[in-house]
């Protein structure tokens, strides 16, 4: 699971190509989908899970972003989102490890595929106790080993 992103992190306007010097981070933010959703479930729960991550966790969100015309866009994470898959027992593995060393984490059970809005969705994951959620998908933040242990047993998403 140890990789290298080509990123740099720049102030201002760019009249310059980007940096091509790897930089590591030392946290990790990764998403986790169980291998059985069908290509529509994933993005759905990939954009889910990382909207939960960047609105309770400012330091993962980087600096707005502004085009050579002056156009301000939204900031976006800093550091790449790894997505990984795995069987139903790998996600549930996942969870539990993640619950044990309290690390930030967003959950998707499969009740939310059937709730229409953000209420019922609440709802839908209060009803379940934490052992019997049936779920399809996390995302979890933290220092990167923590999260690479969390992550044992997945692969990367193809």
């Amino acid at each position: 699971m140890q990789r290298t992103y080509k990123t740099a992190s720049y102030g201002g306007r760019q009249s310059r190509r980007m940096s091509t010097e790897p930089m590591r981070f030392d946290t990790k933010i990764a998403v986790l989908l169980r291998e059985d959703l069908e290509p529509w479930q994933r993005l759905n729960v990939t954009a889910f899970l990382v909207s939960g991550l960047g609105s309770q966790l400012p330091e993962v969100i980087g600096e707005p972003y502004e085009d050579a015309d002056g156009v301000p866009y939204l900031p976006m994470f800093r550091q790449p989102v790894l997505v990984f898959e795995g069987t139903k027992e790998t996600v549930t593995s996942a969870h539990t490890r993640t619950l044990s060393r309290a690390l930030p984490r967003a959950v998707f059970t499969s009740d939310l595929f059937t709730t229409g809005n953000d209420h019922d969705n609440r709802a839908a994951v209060r009803a379940v106790p934490t052992g019997e959620l049936d779920l399809v998908g996390m995302a979890v933040y933290g220092p990167r080993n923590a999260v690479d242990k969390v992550l044992k047993g997945a692969k990367m998403h193809p």
